[in-house]
């Protein structure tokens, strides 16, 4: 018999806010984290805003030995591992620590180290290169970092898949623990891709909101005025426990990961599929996995993107799958306020979900002002609704056709 897999802790380092208090206040507040790039100079970028986190201090979780060889994005997943962690209460000397793993990935990586070390090996020669270089630009180092800190001996990697990365990651987490092989798990994503080389990229494939005259404005999931998506940082971590073992040492249970589906487009590097084949297809293996009818689900944590293609195409996917049930289900997008996390995304949003499954409200899509008659469900525009969620799925597309949903029960 599969095992039910419960989660006990969230950490968050996002742009609306650090810990999961600051955040689900944010969320409900429907308060954006887009403003003017203050990490560089975009004199020359077309587009010169996004969602950066603020007054992230790493001295806060970190030591300082540690953090000058972590590039920002590990930095971001071990600080939002240990508050996951403080927010389980698990004691990991207690544990059988071979049986304990993390599976975290990033969709990019150590971006700001290879601009830095790229500069030096251009102005200074391979000589003068930092031994850390990469040890710290791997994405695997984030779970890698994270182990050693709990010295956690289980299974230990990342999945890299674009904006479907964490979802991915959760996902695998899911099915390792059914399987036996884990009794914890400590799951997620992490990015921090907000540098000149990665945020320039973007501009360079026009996927970035042009707004620069009202970032706060810019993205606008669903909306008809949509142009594009704010690129954002930061990190969700979870806590992933057996049901049995959380409920032997007593712990707080945020919900149940009931059902996961993943899939590929096979279609384009960058725009999805039109007919929304195979992303629909993800969504119905992830209902199916929970041994659950579509017309269980209350709740939609959108992928959102505030893109032309996606939120038309996610929105199809959703009819396909739902029915007539679609126009009862409440959708909502979390990159409306945060931004896109890009391999962080899935985390954070599964996270949102959570906590609002958890206060009984659903948060709102902001800068919802203009219907498009292509997306036309109830996208929760602009004001938090007060509403029990008892089953929610979250959607994760990314770059090279992925497709990602996570089910979550409420735990009663």
């Amino acid at each position: 018999m599969q095992k039910k897999v419960v989660v006990t802790g969230l950490g968050v380092i996002s742009p609306i806010g650090i810990g999961k208090e600051q955040f689900l206040k944010s969320l409900l507040e429907g308060i954006s984290g887009a403003a003017p790039i203050a990490s560089f100079d975009t004199t020359n970028f077309s587009v010169k805003f996004a969602c950066e986190v603020k007054n992230f201090n790493p001295e806060d979780f970190l030591e300082k030995k540690k953090i000058r060889r972590m590039d920002r994005f590990v930095k971001f997943a071990a600080a939002a591992a240990k508050m996951a962690v403080e927010d389980s209460k698990i004691d990991f000397s207690k544990e059988n620590l071979e049986r304990c793993g993390v599976i975290v990935g990033s969709g990019i990586g150590g971006m700001q180290t290879i601009e830095d070390q790229t500069r030096i090996l251009h102005e200074k020669g391979p000589g003068r290169l930092s031994p850390f270089l990469i040890p710290m630009l791997i994405t695997n180092m984030a779970p890698g970092e994270i182990a050693i800190m709990f010295g956690l001996r289980g299974p230990n990697y990342s999945v890299s898949s674009a904006c479907a990365t964490s979802t991915h990651c959760i996902g695998d987490a899911l099915r390792l623990m059914r399987y036996g092989d884990m009794d914890v798990a400590i799951v997620g994503g992490s990015e921090a891709a907000v540098t000149p080389l990665g945020f320039g990229g973007f501009c360079a494939i026009k996927a970035l909101s042009t707004r620069n005259d009202e970032p706060q404005k810019a993205s606008r999931p669903f909306d008809a005025q949509r142009n594009g998506f704010v690129m954002g940082e930061g990190s969700g971590i979870l806590v992933f426990e057996t049901e049995e073992h959380a409920k032997a040492r007593g712990a707080k249970i945020y919900g149940e990961v009931a059902g996961y589906g993943a899939t590929d487009d096979a279609f384009h590097i960058t725009a999805p599929e039109p007919n929304a084949i195979a992303s629909a297809k993800g969504i119905e293996l992830a209902i199916k996995d929970a041994n659950l009818r579509p017309e269980d689900v209350d709740y939609v944590n959108a992928h959102g993107t505030s893109t032309e293609l996606n939120d038309k195409t996610e929105t199809l996917a959703i009819k396909k799958v739902f029915g007539e049930h679609a126009k009862k289900l409440a959708i909502s997008s979390t990159k409306s306020m945060s931004g896109h996390l890009l391999g962080a995304a899935g985390a954070v949003e599964l996270i949102a979900t959570l906590l609002c499954m958890e206060k009984g409200f659903i948060h709102p899509t902001i800068n919802y002002e203009f219907p498009d008659p292509a997306c036309d469900l109830d996208y929760v525009p602009n004001k938090a609704r007060q509403q029990q969620i008892k089953i929610a799925i979250s959607n994760s597309l990314g770059f090279g056709g992925h497709n990602a949903t996570i089910l979550v029960k409420k735990y009663e």
